[in-house]
């Protein structure tokens, strides 16, 4: 894609799409799609539309034309199912359904949807891009959710480019202390004991944010309709991790162990680091970013 390119970027105010912008801004005419006011970036190639996808919109209001459309924008309720059902669904299925629309008919080439590693369940291999989907009857509301639109994605493939990152565990500057890394940190901190399976919990592989939108970048490079696991490629079990922040905080951490098998979640980033990025910030690094 050339350096004039005009791109659509949703949830461009979040941990991945703050880092996405930055690197996009000087080389392209930026959309940001915006459910508020705040935080929009003062830049003379950025254009800030404000849209809640949790309710009901229309594209009146976006270019008449796009070369590119980054659809990283989902809803924050992902642990509040069935409470949250409709926003759920209105946010990671129909506004993928209407932006695909849109993007056919703006004459765009390129769409990229951010799913998430979480739909190939769990196992003690690390999953390519081929594993089969866990059965949607385990997988959950949220990741359904995002694996629907992966399936809507791929019917416009003859349309367009379309490309589909599945994100492991990305953390860094910024992030909602909510999500499983900085939870980790305030539970250290607080002397609360982490709870494992086993001896040393799940084995994941985190990737730091400012890997991750690298990666994401240099997807709107590569030619085909395409799958892409993004994540780190330090694996970790839960204890290495809390070790490490537990030493990078200077505070003992404590745990309470089960007899449960661990539930590994390990993403192959063997296309990633051969076609995209290869991650550059080590873990014990990157985590101090989450350390406030």
């Amino acid at each position: 894609m050339n350096g004039s390119s005009k791109i659509l970027l949703t949830g461009g105010t979040g941990l991945l799409g703050r880092e996405v912008s930055n690197l996009l801004r000087d080389s392209s005419e930026l959309h940001l799609l915006m459910r508020g006011k705040g935080a929009a970036p003062e830049r003379s190639n950025t254009v800030c539309h404000q849209l809640d996808f949790s309710e009901d919109w229309k594209a009146d209001s976006l270019p008449s034309k796009i070369d590119a459309v980054i659809h990283l924008a989902q809803s924050e309720h992902f642990r509040e199912f069935p409470s949250k059902a409709t926003n759920i669904f209105r946010v990671n299925v129909e506004s993928t359904a209407r932006l695909l629309d849109y993007a056919y008919r703006a004459g765009a080439r390129h769409f990229v949807y951010a799913s998430s590693g979480g739909v190939y369940g769990y196992g003690h291999q690390a999953f390519k891009e081929n594993a089969p989907v866990v059965d949607c009857g385990k997988l959950g509301y949220y990741l359904s959710s995002k694996y629907s639109s992966e399936l809507l994605v791929q019917q416009y493939s003859s349309l367009m480019q379309v490309t589909i990152l599945r994100f492991f565990f990305i953390y860094g500057k910024g992030q909602r202390r909510s999500m499983l890394l900085p939870r980790l940190i305030d539970g250290i901190r607080s002397g609360d004991p982490v709870k494992l399976e086993d001896r040393n919990g799940i084995r994941i592989n985190p990737i730091h944010v400012a890997d991750a939108s690298k990666a994401l970048t240099a997807s709107l490079g590569v030619d085909g309709n395409q799958t892409f696991n993004i994540a780190g490629t330090e694996e970790m079990s839960l204890f290495e991790i809390c070790e490490t922040m537990s030493e990078c905080l200077g505070v003992p951490a404590s745990y309470l162990r089960s007899d449960a098998e661990p539930n590994d979640l390990i993403g192959d980033v063997s296309a990633m680091k051969s076609k995209l990025h290869v991650p550059k910030i080590p873990f014990r690094q990157g985590i101090k970013d989450l350390i406030t």
